[in-house]
């Protein structure tokens, strides 16, 4: 927003698709792959012994996550992001998925966050993806509206018609990891760029 990326509706509209394709496709294989990892027993409200090949699965994508985030900066945004909805989605939704993921790390990448809960909620991979996908453009959004003053039913539409994108994306998404594919290496220099320069600043609201 400061470096005047973001404008207006129009140029808000382009960041969001661009953000979807690139690093929204990768969250998406990674949320829903994490959902498929654990779905099987997500909805155990109770922790016990855990499938070691399940643990093995939800390390290896905390790996794909870390590698496809160059940023440093981005890196340690996704963490605290997973961090934070570990917290919350873990006392929402009782599981044994979350002991499973406490295995792999205290602070695991978002997406994989997003797959946990997921699948404690009862949802499939094509849900994951999909929460994954919406929740990488509502940040940028929300800070259109806060920062630049944007009209907030305007902002929400914008949002709203990126929903076909979405639906397909995710459907892509689950469809790969139900083949068993390897997480997609799109990324944005751009983005990495930003949340750098973002990252010291001392007047931010957003985390990235």
């Amino acid at each position: 927003m400061v470096d005047g990326y973001v404008r207006d509706e129009a140029s808000l509209g382009t960041l969001l698709r661009r953000r979807l394709l690139t690093t929204g496709v990768v969250a998406a294989h990674l949320a829903a792959a994490s959902c498929a990892a654990v779905r099987d027993w997500g909805h155990l409200p109770l922790a016990g012994d855990h499938d070691h090949g399940q643990v093995s699965a939800l390390r290896v994508l905390d790996g794909e996550a870390e590698v496809r985030l160059p940023a440093p900066a981005a890196r340690e945004a996704s963490r605290a992001q997973g961090r934070g909805l570990v917290r919350v989605a873990s006392v929402a939704w009782p599981s044994a998925a979350w002991a499973a993921l406490a295995q792999v790390a205290r602070a695991p990448h978002h997406p994989l966050a997003i797959g946990v809960a997921a699948a404690a909620a009862g949802g499939s991979p094509r849900d994951a993806a999909l929460v994954a996908l919406y929740l990488t453009g509502t940040a940028p959004a929300t800070a259109a509206a806060r920062l630049l003053g944007l009209d907030p039913v305007t902002v929400a539409a914008v949002l709203a018609s990126l929903a076909p994108l979405q639906d397909a994306l995710a459907a892509d998404a689950a469809d790969a990891v139900s083949r068993g594919e390897e997480p997609p290496a799109e990324s944005d220099p751009l983005t990495d760029l930003l949340v750098t320069r973002h990252a010291p600043r001392q007047d931010k609201l957003f985390a990235s």
